[in-house]
């Protein structure tokens, strides 16, 4: 029927012979289509009111089946059926119509020019032969035959007697004579020219005019002038193709509905037969199965020498009724083999216990739902919690009953949704300080136990990673002092004894010059000497003489030196009403104040108007008390592109900046055991937080009190 289809755009006859038996085919295949799918469906519904084991399986395939082959007929139904009548309209397009019109009214003007000219062309041969008779009007005419397009010339007298002629037909005995029509109508005054079939030699151009009187007679010339025939077959083509045209437009509509009508009978075959091959398939499916529920029903119930008989082929089915009759052999041995394997589960978890109690790096296990199912000593020691206790317990509540622990839940619980190895470096502010913790972690197969999950292990590297870096920057601010500090003196010493020697041996002008340029020099060799004692006192190993601080009072004293800063910035204090008692080294941490407040004025620029604002506040965080240090102005913030990289060296947004004052900040804070953020609030300004362990509060170890000796003392000491 589709191929049908597809060949009557360019057989239609044929489409018109078969269109009938077309139809009474469809009708024929649908009834007997749809009496098979009725018959399948109630007696697959006796099934179902049975209950015999299978009948939903083949309800269930079926329906599936069904929607399967359905859904795609179904767009392709309607993509054709859109596609057919966009197809058929695009066969009338409004330009194609026009431009059949247009084509037609071409060859009509064309013609019309041409007659056009042959007349004016037949009007001047008139012209020519006006006073010519007798032998000399023949003679002119075989003339006037020779040069112009005229295939004949004919000069007629009254009563249409021939005058003269002249024919280049060598068989033409006796010219065509004007119709009597043409012939009244030219007598009028009024010119002939058209188009008309003359004998056996096609289409001609006939021209009639009168010639002027010669004596009294009245004549009339006739001109004939050949039409090509591809200029004929061309016109015929043109009125052909327009008169076919119109005709499929007086079909358009009953060329629809039959393009349509066969289409829709397509799909219901289609639909149809898709019907009830799923029911033949669902059945052919099922049946085996069916065996099989009865076969396991009776191995649930303890018939292991329950046996299914094999049918004859290679197929999967085939193979799953001998692999059920080799299960129900193997599951005593399968059950003898499981026992020994689970008492040589047992005491390999024993010996990995015993393995793990050992181990130095923390090692967690979580299963895939996030529950705690195996830790260590050294994971309890490390997180300073007892996690024993928390073995089978949800993350998420540890996170609740221990907030310690929050920030490293939080941490490494996206890596969880990962396979494979994973490797990363976490910070996490503890009840003791600020810690950095070096995390592995790695998904767990199905096969140890555990159900899945992943296992963690982690170390504490704070004292490794700030060993390091005060190694680096030792090294670094070393190899500074030596290459940069070193040549500066001579270079300054070198420059004023050449300002005290020649200034005053120079003129005006020359003495300007040599003052303004080596007072440069002076100036930027000053200034390489504070960068690179700024880069020292960042790089120096800290020597902390930990005393007992109450943070309160020291800000306030601290603070109390800029109450007549010449910046014109308002400095506000609002200081916790409780006490705030820390350790800390009262030089680092009165370097760190000077810092930020330093940082912050400069950061205002034009400072008159302008507000800071400095508190201190007890806080709790991640399971501990800390002693919170707040500074906010209303200056204009820090830009996005540096906020992640504030406390690195060398960041400053000013024109003269150094980059290390929050980056010694910084360093101050992490060698109290605190920790420093930047924020930048959405109402403007800027805002810095350190946070410091408190003294004496819960979980936080008691500091010692005098300088902490450095890695490389004894090197430094000789």
């Amino acid at each position: 029927m589709l191929v049908v289809v597809a060949g009557a755009t360019t057989n239609s006859t044929h489409f018109e012979q078969v269109y009938a038996w077309l139809l009474l085919a469809s009708a024929v295949g649908l009834a007997v289509l749809a009496a098979l799918i009725l018959y399948n469906l109630i007696s697959l519904l006796g099934l179902y009111r049975r209950q015999v084991p299978g009948a939903r399986l083949i309800l269930r395939l079926v329906g599936i089946f069904a929607v399967l082959a359905i859904t795609p007929v179904a767009l392709v139904y309607g993509f054709s059926l859109n596609f057919l009548q966009r197809g058929i309209d695009s066969w009338f397009n409004v330009q194609v119509d026009r431009g059949l019109e247009d084509a037609l009214e071409l060859s009509r003007t064309a013609l019309d020019l041409r007659m056009r000219e042959l007349l004016k062309q037949t009007t001047r041969i008139a012209d020519s032969v006006a006073e010519s008779d007798g032998e000399q009007v023949a003679r002119r005419l075989d003339d006037l035959l020779d040069f112009g397009e005229a295939s004949e010339l004919t000069l007629f007298g009254r009563g249409g007697r021939i005058i003269a002629t002249a024919t280049a037909y060598p068989s033409s005995v006796l010219p065509e004579p004007p119709p009597d029509v043409v012939v009244l109508q030219v007598r009028q005054g009024r010119d002939y020219v058209g188009l008309e079939p003359v004998r056996d030699t096609g289409f001609h151009i006939r021209v009639v005019v009168r010639v002027t009187s010669f004596g009294n007679e009245e004549r009339l010339l006739q001109a004939l002038f050949p039409v090509t025939d591809r200029l004929s077959l061309l016109a015929d083509a043109v009125q052909a193709a327009f008169d076919s045209y119109k005709e499929l437009i007086f079909l358009r509509a009953p060329l629809k509905a039959s393009f349509t009508l066969i289409l829709s009978l397509a799909l219901l075959l289609a639909v149809l037969a898709a019907f009830w091959a799923a029911f033949y398939t669902a059945h052919r499916l099922v049946r085996p199965l069916r065996e099989l529920a009865d076969g396991t029903q009776a191995v649930a119930a303890g018939q292991f020498d329950k046996q299914l008989m094999t049918r004859a082929g290679t197929d999967e089915l085939g193979f799953l009724v001998q692999s059920f009759n080799q299960m129900t052999r193997n599951l005593a041995q399968a059950r003898d083999a499981a026992q020994r394997s689970q008492e040589l589960v047992e005491s390999q978890r024993a010996y990995l216990e015993a393995m793990l109690a050992r181990l130095s790096s923390g090692v967690l296990t979580i299963d895939q739902a996030g529950r705690l199912q195996t830790c260590n000593e050294a994971a309890s020691q490390i997180l300073g919690v007892d996690l024993k206790a928390f073995v089978g317990t949800h993350s998420q509540i540890i996170a609740i009953e221990q907030p310690v622990l929050q920030d490293f839940l939080e941490a490494i619980a996206p890596r969880f949704v990962e396979t494979g190895d994973w490797r990363q470096e976490i910070s996490w502010f503890s009840g003791s300080g600020r810690r950095i913790l070096m995390c592995r972690g790695s998904s767990l197969p199905d096969t140890v136990g555990l159900r899945g999950g992943h296992v963690v292990v982690f170390d504490d590297i704070t004292h490794l990673m700030q060993a390091e870096r005060d190694a680096a920057w030792a090294e670094v601010a070393r190899r500074l002092a030596h290459e940069i500090k070193n040549p500066l003196t001579p270079i300054q010493l070198a420059t004023e004894r050449i300002r005290h020697k020649y200034l005053k041996q120079f003129d005006a002008e020359q003495g300007r010059v040599l003052d303004r340029g080596t007072h440069t020099i002076i100036q930027q060799v000053q200034a390489m000497k504070e960068m690179v004692d700024a880069f020292n006192e960042y790089a120096r190993p800290p020597r902390l003489r930990l005393e007992p601080v109450e943070l309160n009072e020291f800000v306030a004293e601290v603070l109390y030196l800029y109450r007549d800063y010449p910046a014109g910035v308002e400095i506000k204090l609002d200081l916790a009403d409780e006490s705030l008692p820390i350790n800390a080294d009262k030089g680092r941490l009165r370097q760190l104040l000077h810092n930020l407040v330093k940082n912050s004025i400069e950061a205002i620029g034009d400072g008159h108007g302008s507000t800071l604002w400095i508190g201190t506040a007890r806080e709790h965080v991640t399971g501990a008390d800390c002693a919170q240090l707040s500074l906010r102005d209303d200056g204009p913030g820090f830009p996005d592109n540096i906020l992640n990289s504030a406390f690195e060296p060398y960041v400053t947004t000013k024109p003269k900046g150094t980059g290390l004052g929050l980056a010694i900040v910084k360093k101050i804070v992490e060698e109290h055991g605190g920790w420093i953020q930047l924020e930048s609030p959405a109402d403007g300004g800027a805002r810095i937080v350190v946070r410091l362990p408190l003294r004496g509060a819960a979980g936080s170890p008691v500091l010692p009190a005098g300088p902490a000796v450095p890695l490389n003392a004894d090197k430094e000491a000789g």
